[in-house]
């Protein structure tokens, strides 16, 4: 494989909640080099690292928001450090905490201190997007902005294919515009486009009218064009690429759906 990949925890959040360290073994031996965090499910930072290095596996990275890193920014960033992190993403903004909001300011505020913090232990700040960056103040996309008013030495891309398409844009040239400054890229199936449903499936909104419309799918059984993603990925300068699906599909376990995605990437990388 030309890029390593690791498995976004979330997509097994159930089974790693009763069992990490038996999920962790389950994830090196389907082939993932590494893993991201989601929460450390109830083990300390210093259990996690000594699961992982028993295992074999890298845990690169971290999603954590910013309300949690603000209640102790240097003792969980320490944590995440001690885990092996080398990057900790913002999962998602909310609505009124985006650029143009009326919580921006406090919110940009506060990433800058995160990623001051992080910067001494070697950690560098990401944002992992949806589709609902993708909506348009004074003719730019929201972010976009959040990365004009936040530079590259603050903030770095997490860029999630499946919410790139889904906003509208090729997950290709998004990668590629962000060359230098997208070191993680989201590798996300899905079927359908935008409908009621999706952040029901991401648990974001319980209220939002179930369809079938939308789908999460393991890799290669929907309709991205993944050669080509990771053809960008390379070329931008990405180091890891990381298997995501929020909801299992097919009649598929979480777990036998995190092994149909590598199984995939295996044919193609």
């Amino acid at each position: 494989m030309r890029l390593p990949v690791a498995l976004q925890l979330y997509s097994v959040r159930d089974d790693a909640s009763k069992d990490l360290k038996g999920v962790l073994q389950q994830v090196k031996d389907m082939g993932y080099d590494g893993v991201e965090f989601a929460g450390l499910y109830g083990h300390s930072a210093m259990e996690v690292r000594a699961m992982l290095d028993e295992i074999g596996l890298v845990g690169i990275s971290a999603h954590v928001a910013p309300a949690e890193l603000l209640t102790d920014i240097e003792g969980k960033i320490n944590d995440y450090a001690t885990v092996g992190c080398k990057y900790i993403a913002v999962p998602y903004l909310g609505e009124n905490d985006r650029p143009g909001a009326a919580n921006w300011p406090a919110i940009a505020d506060a990433i800058r201190k995160i990623s001051a913090v992080a910067k001494t232990k070697g950690i560098t700040i990401l944002y992992h997007n949806h589709d609902f960056e993708f909506v348009k103040k004074d003719g730019e996309y929201l972010l976009d902005l959040m990365y004009e008013e936040l530079p590259a030495d603050i903030l770095q891309t997490e860029l999630d294919t499946c919410w790139v398409n889904v906003g509208g844009e090729d997950p290709v040239k998004y990668i590629l515009k962000y060359t230098g400054r997208a070191p993680v890229v989201h590798l996300k199936d899905f079927v359908g486009s935008k409908t009621d449903n999706m952040y029901e499936l991401i648990g974001i909104d319980k209220k939002a009218e179930t369809t079938a419309k939308f789908e999460f799918r393991p890799l290669g059984k929907g309709k991205q064009n993944f050669p080509a993603i990771i053809d960008a990925a390379v070329i931008a300068g990405a180091s890891w690429v990381v298997v995501e699906q929020d909801s299992p599909s097919m009649g598929l376990t979480p777990i036998e759906c995190a092994k149909t995605s590598i199984e995939y990437l295996k044919t193609i990388m």
